[in-house]
């Protein structure tokens, strides 16, 4: 069809019915020429067709006086022209540019199909979940900092960077083929209904990447004690391989049904064992003992918090990092002006549903690296809870002046094998 339409507009097709418009104007001139002559016979009144027009119509005088010699030459010059072999050849131009056309639409969609970064900082595996590296026991993931992703400053916010964590957390579980039917669950936890939760979180920031940034995510598990799992994350720069931040936690299984702790059954050891590295935390654990506070010691307090529907997850509870923006709700708003979190220990005592109604509580640290009567680092102890009284989370957060020098010591990932 698109050839057809083509020919159609380079060869034109000759058309009988302009022919007899012609021949039909051609009389009609003939009869305004017969206007000017009388007839001897008829008697009738003579009619002068001359009409004086303006003198001047954007050019030179125009004059429309009709006479029959006039009218005979624009008959005769209004006829078409005879056919001959080279009118009826095709416009050129516009068949090159059809071609010309095509070709360039053809060469865009064998890029679409081939794409390949032009530039070393852009994202190496833009359209897919990660890899694993490491012998197989490091999964490896690149996060573009958005738009939505940022704050007032300008930087990433510790929520964004916690839905990195928890999203390589889950590719790594599904790219190792362990994914079962529930949320990160292996098959044979499944058949148990079996779930993970995470009873302790700890996360240094060394520097907040900023909105168009690619960070690199690594992940990797092993084991912690008898009947918990231990998963830390590396975050760099990866444009320069800077450390940005990094993670650990604890994780326990809990059955979905009951809602009470289980050991690790040896059929799930026999899944997950496989993909355990041996190596050391990447973040040394902050064996201070996270301190019970109430309404009597917070110097701050922010109740009525409650989830929304977009709060929970698949097994129906909140989000663990749902509770980070409940923890900084009570958090001094001068602090979060002209300081920057820094690091932040998490003990998650137990789960939070749709309809429970919390309370923050925020106290100022009486020991420990500054008040916030210093222009230094800050420390607040942190409580979330019902408002009957029972525990969520307790928490640690440490606080630096924004722009200060990174902080802590550089981590390292186990180095990779050749």
């Amino acid at each position: 069809m698109v050839a057809t339409a083509a020919a159609s507009s380079f060869f034109p097709v000759p058309s009988p019915s302009g022919d007899a418009k012609a021949s039909k104007f051609g009389s009609v001139s003939a009869s305004l020429g017969g206007i000017k002559t009388k007839s001897a016979s008829s008697g009738a009144l003579q009619v002068n067709t001359n009409v004086q027009a303006p003198p001047k119509i954007n050019g030179p005088p125009v004059g429309l006086t009709a006479s029959v010699e006039t009218l005979k030459n624009e008959d005769v010059v209004s006829s078409p022209a005879p056919r001959t072999f080279i009118n009826q050849l095709p416009d050129w131009s516009m068949l090159l540019a059809a071609i010309t056309t095509m070709f360039l639409a053809a060469e865009k969609q064998w890029m679409m199909l081939d794409w390949k970064p032009k530039r070393p900082d852009m994202l190496i595996d833009p359209f897919g979940i990660g890899r694993i590296v490491q012998d197989g026991l490091v999964f490896r993931q690149n996060f573009s900092i958005r738009s939505y992703e940022i704050g007032a400053d300008r930087t990433a916010s510790i929520e964004t960077l916690m839905n990195h964590l928890q999203e390589t957390a889950l590719n790594h579980v599904k790219t190792a083929g362990l994914l079962g039917d529930g949320f990160g669950a292996t098959p044979e936890m499944s058949k148990r209904n079996l779930i993970w939760v995470v009873t302790r979180m700890q996360i240094l920031v060394d520097r907040y990447p900023t909105w168009g940034d690619v960070v690199q995510v690594d992940t990797w598990v092993s084991a912690s004690g008898k009947n918990g799992m231990r998963r830390d994350w590396l975050v760099r720069d990866a444009k320069t391989g800077e450390t940005l931040t990094r993670a650990s936690s604890v994780w326990v299984m809990m059955n979905k049904v009951t809602r009470r702790l289980s050991k690790i059954p040896e059929e799930v050891r026999g899944e997950i064992e496989p993909y355990f590295l041996t190596s050391d935390p990447v973040v040394n654990e902050d064996s201070r003992k996270l301190p019970k506070i109430d309404d009597n010691t917070a110097d701050y307090i922010c109740e009525s918090l409650t989830p929304r529907w977009n709060d929970l997850d698949v097994n129906q509870h909140v989000n663990n990092v749902k509770y980070i923006g409940w923890i900084l709700e009570s958090a001094p708003p001068p602090i979060l002006e002209s300081h920057e979190l820094a690091a932040i220990t998490l003990e998650y005592r137990r789960e939070c549903g749709r309809d429970s109604v919390l309370r923050s509580l925020t106290a100022v640290s009486d020991t420990g690296i500054g008040n916030l009567g210093s222009p230094g680092a800050v420390e607040f102890q942190h409580l979330l809870r019902l408002e009957e009284g029972a525990e969520i989370v307790r928490g640690r957060t440490e606080w630096r002046p924004k722009h200060a020098d990174n902080f802590g010591i550089m981590g390292h990932i186990p180095a990779e094998s050749a």
